[in-house]
């Protein structure tokens, strides 16, 4: 996408500016629209709802049960959904706090395209609570809980690579293991061979004597 003069923009993961609004205007997200990245697309929908006046959430994503890539993700509202009051066998187990949950449904879509570039399939807009339109230094675009999970999330995926390297260097040592035994159990069978050849010479010699 090409920036116009006087369009406010987001520079994406791969360098290329995405339009976030022009003049007044805003640029909402909208079905099929395309970029270089997940992370591109989290960088637009986090500057469209610090415009708009609401917090983004980093919700739920679907991987590839091959690799563990991750194929699409959910950004939404972090008004979504409800808390759940966490109770014991006698009472609350902590001190119930004022809930920022309101079940809100806005949210965006992003998928994974076979063309490479990440797309949006579905996007709603509608919030069910007011919008506050906050300067940007008075906002965190994640809470800690989204960092966190962001960061175990990473580590996974590391620990994943790092276990499927070490099966593949087992499995070679253990091919390597395979070859040397049949080899070993080759030249065990031919002493033994030679043994009974030896045997059976060394009986003959006797009979003779």
């Amino acid at each position: 996408m090409d920036s116009d003069e006087g369009a406010g923009a987001v520079e994406g993961s791969a360098g290329r500016q995405l339009i976030i609004f022009e003049g007044d205007s805003i640029r909402e997200p909208c079905e099929g629209m395309e970029f270089d990245s997940e992370e591109a697309a989290k960088i637009f929908y986090d500057e469209y709802a610090r415009r708009v006046g609401f917090v983004m959430r980093v919700m739920s994503c679907r991987r590839s049960e091959r690799d563990g890539r991750i194929l699409a993700r959910r950004l939404g509202c972090n008004k979504e959904g409800y808390c759940v009051s966490i109770r014991g066998k006698f009472g609350p187990v902590r001190k119930p706090r004022p809930s920022t949950r309101e079940g809100c449904k806005a949210m965006i879509h992003v998928k994974f395209d076979k063309s490479g570039k990440w797309v949006i399939t579905k996007f709603v807009k509608e919030h069910n609570h007011p919008l506050v339109v906050a300067p940007r230094e008075a906002r965190q675009t994640m809470d800690e809980k989204d960092k966190k999970i962001q960061e175990l999330t990473v580590e996974l995926r590391n620990k994943k690579r790092l276990c499927a390297l070490y099966q593949e260097q087992l499995t070679t040592f253990m091919k390597v293991v395979e070859v040397h035994s049949d080899h070993l159990s080759k030249k065990v069978q031919n002493v033994i061979n030679n043994l009974k050849e030896f045997e059976s010479i060394e009986k003959e010699l006797s009979r003779n004597r």
